[in-house]
């Protein structure tokens, strides 16, 4: 109760509400993001995710000490949160580092892979940079990086005339328009236009969770740290612990990453091959 509330409360409401010391609570935030962390790295990004359509894109986050940049990523078809970053620089590293992540979580460098994303300038050679196999020659040297040979990258830019959407322009910066819209119709339920709807729902449901991205909120992050145990744990509960009407299970069954709803506690003491972590409750 008091760790699914973790995402969901400010600090102050969890102290008066359980009677609980702000240093413990604090505490109890950094162990369940490191926890969540844990858990994604090693069950999401582990080379079993059958990609289909990612989609990914940043939200601005105001914290005490200034703006901040928080990227995150997901595939359609199974609505799976891949991983997320946060950095005080919106910049080609923090989407490299986003998709090497995407790469790490691949089940095949073959299969078909459609990436949407918004029109920032560093998503595409980023993409690029991350989604690569090697191409050894036996000469001296770094091998070549080639692309993998099914991926299509979109961008879905937005322009604006005051605070109104004006126009909404599709353009293919890397592989070929006919199977970007057979992976379109393949990956979401309803087939439609390219888009990023899906990426914007999961930051909707992240400024609903975590106290920090609640517009005029009172709890804005102290560090990047901070932000980032929020982010993981959040994550961690949207993939493994939340009930999806549309997918009949969580985003990590539809991907055929677990066979069952993952209660709070099984979250917490996950820890891998190894010998469980004490249960932090």
């Amino acid at each position: 109760m008091v760790f699914f509330s973790l995402c969901q409360k400010s600090n102050p409401a969890i102290v008066a509400s359980f009677f609980i010391d702000s240093r413990t609570v604090e505490s109890w935030h950094e162990k369940a993001g490191k926890q969540g962390k844990r858990v994604q790295e090693q069950i999401v990004c582990n080379g079993q995710v059958e990609l289909g359509q990612v989609q990914a894109d940043e939200v601005r986050v105001k914290t005490q000490k200034g703006t901040v940049w928080m990227a995150s990523s997901m595939t359609i078809f199974s609505r799976l949160f891949i991983w997320g970053e946060v950095s005080t620089s919106r910049d080609k590293s923090l989407i490299r580092r986003l998709f090497d992540h995407v790469a790490q979580a691949a089940s095949s460098t073959t299969a078909p892979v459609l990436v949407a994303v918004d029109g920032f300038a560093a998503y595409p050679k980023a993409i690029l940079a991350a989604l690569h196999t090697k191409r050894y020659t036996g000469l001296p040297g770094r091998p070549a990086h080639i692309p993998w040979p099914d991926l299509h990258i979109v961008q879905v830019v937005k322009s604006a005339q005051g605070r109104r959407l004006a126009e909404v322009t599709r353009r293919l910066v890397h592989g070929a328009w006919q199977p970007v819209y057979a992976l379109i119709g393949m990956s979401q339920l309803l087939p439609g236009s390219i888009n990023t709807s899906y990426i914007e729902r999961l930051n909707a449901t992240f400024r609903s969770r975590m106290p920090s991205l609640v517009r005029r909120t009172r709890n804005l992050a102290r560090t990047t740290q901070r932000l980032e145990y929020e982010m993981f744990w959040m994550g961690v509960l949207y993939n493994f612990s939340t009930l999806h009407d549309s997918l009949a299970g969580t985003p990590a069954m539809a991907a055929g990453l677990t066979d069952h709803l993952w209660s709070v506690e099984e979250l917490l003491s996950f820890n891998g091959p190894r010998k469980s972590l004490q249960v932090l409750l």
